[in-house]
């Protein structure tokens, strides 16, 4: 019996690719794609040469600005009703410490999702590293408050272009504290004191970066999740929200 297959395609090839930045610069960095496709019933030959040959083509230059054309010519090659590919890729931004003004490059893992299928700009996710410290811990203690890392993960549908260097900053501001690469003790001294100042829990920080996303005109769908990966306890702390879920406030209460 010939079973038919919904869905074929590679994952994890890994590949150079260019970035356009914010300041007009481009970016090289690796990044791992997984590209499939709906493919019609009774096909028989493989799909996977034709999508390694696809990406070969393309390269080094895939970016989200030329998904549409590679995902069209995925669905006529393949005579695929429907094609998907997932880009995922270190970005890094130069930041300087809040003091001393050392530099150093931060890593942020993103994400571009596409479909044929959709119109528009791709899904943009990105991972960003900030430190939150412990509301409760702060109360009671006659000293200092547990601090730990966290990671906000947003991801976003916009309505126009939005430069990853925005979204990672929208999501830096809502921590207890960023996070930097390289601190000298007077940078490590004042990252400390800002984030005893600005106790956060988990849920605050994804309620104060789901507001900022609610607030940008160019995004059309958003949902922000957050983990705090603990420092006393052998758990992490975790926070979800969707902006489909959210309903607009009563004005009558």
């Amino acid at each position: 019996m010939l079973m038919s297959l919904h869905t074929v395609g590679i994952n994890q090839f890994t590949c150079p690719v260019r970035i356009p930045e914010k300041g007009g610069g481009i970016q090289h960095t690796v990044a791992t794609i997984d590209l499939q496709a709906q493919v019609p019933r009774g096909r028989l030959e493989s799909c996977v040469s034709t999508m390694a040959a696809l990406l070969t083509r393309f390269l080094p230059d895939i970016h989200a600005g030329i998904f549409p054309e590679l995902l069209t010519e995925v669905c006529r090659q393949l005579q695929a009703a429907e094609a998907w590919l997932t880009m995922r890729f270190p970005y890094f931004i130069a930041k300087k410490a809040p003091v001393s003004g050392t530099p150093s490059l931060m890593e942020y893992q993103c994400t571009f999702t596409a479909s044929s299928a959709a119109s528009g700009e791709p899904l943009l996710t990105v991972v960003v590293p900030v430190t939150t410290l412990c509301p409760c811990s702060k109360e009671i203690s006659a000293a200092g408050a547990h601090n730990q890392r966290a990671e906000i993960t947003l991801t976003v549908r916009p309505l126009a272009l939005i430069w990853l260097e925005d979204l990672i900053a929208m999501a830096e501001s809502c921590g207890s504290s960023e996070v930097y690469a390289l601190l000298k003790r007077p940078d490590e001294k004042y990252v400390t004191e800002r984030a005893y100042a600005r106790p956060m829990f988990v849920e605050d920080v994804a309620r104060q970066v789901a507001q900022k996303a609610l607030a940008h005109a160019d995004i059309a769908w958003f949902s922000v999740a957050v983990e705090s990966f603990e420092s006393i306890h052998n758990h992490s702390a975790y926070a979800l929200v969707d902006s489909r879920d959210l309903k607009p406030a009563d004005p009558h209460g």
